[in-house]
């Protein structure tokens, strides 16, 4: 992993919006697993690294809390939302659920520019599997389910979709850490070619294909996380 800060700045140093780019940035650090589950956020520190007062860095960590990346309590500093055997359990029982809605409502919601761009976030993550890419991967693959979330045009699914997508990623890059392993090499290209398969039913508006792959891409992430997800955080063997 690169020591180099990963801020979300321009190459040229440009920064229109310096609170977007340091939410920008915050996301995929906690997403991929670059600040810990449960760590606590120092504003000061990220005040002066993107160039922001104390009071945008308050009113983001509060926009963060509501989805779903930090937990806030009176008179304690900003959290890392916690990983634990509970919340694990409770996602695996929730996210096929939401994550087979969305595919069906994309299906019916999508439009032709949505497609478009799914297919751009599937390129970069094949791309990522075959650089051997870890972040890459599942910065990509959050992507490609939250795009997903969003083409199905429905207020109330995407905030739960978004909460499940914040585990699916952390745990993710417990078990996309393991490059040299041919399974999981062969797991990845499995889970490549399900990408494309979605790709292909929402592109038909066929809404119970879309669904029914989407649950068996569900199943494989799930056998997968619950043979990694032990060895961080965890306080007891995980098992669903």
């Amino acid at each position: 992993m690169s020591n180099k800060p990963d801020n979300g700045a321009d190459p040229a140093g440009a920064t229109p919006d310096r609170k977007a780019t340091l939410g920008n940035a915050l996301r995929r650090r906690i997403l991929t697993m670059q600040v810990a589950p449960g760590s606590v956020l120092d504003e000061v520190a990220l005040s002066e690294e993107f160039g922001l007062s104390r009071p945008p860095v308050r009113e983001l960590m509060r926009q963060m809390a509501g989805e779903g990346y930090i937990e806030l309590e009176a008179n304690r500093p900003a959290r890392v939302t916690a990983l634990s055997y509970q919340s694990l359990r409770a996602y695996f029982l929730f996210a096929p659920m939401v994550y087979v809605a969305a595919a069906k409502l994309a299906a019916e919601n999508g439009t032709p520019g949505d497609l478009e761009e799914l297919k751009r976030t599937q390129k970069r993550f094949r791309a990522a599997i075959n650089d051997l890419d870890v972040e890459g991967r599942v910065f990509f693959n959050d992507q490609f389910h939250q795009q997903i979330g969003e083409m199905a045009h429905n207020a109330y699914l995407l905030p739960s979709l978004r909460r499940c997508l914040i585990d699916h990623a952390r745990i993710g890059k417990i078990f996309y850490q393991h490059p040299n392993n041919k399974q999981m090499q062969d797991d990845l290209e499995t889970a490549a070619n399900q990408h494309d398969a979605i790709i292909d039913a929402l592109e038909r508006r066929d809404a119970v294909e879309a669904g029914d792959i989407t649950l068996a891409h569900i199943d494989l992430s799930r056998r997968n996380m619950a043979m990694y997800a032990t060895p961080e955080g965890l306080d007891m063997p995980f098992q669903i």
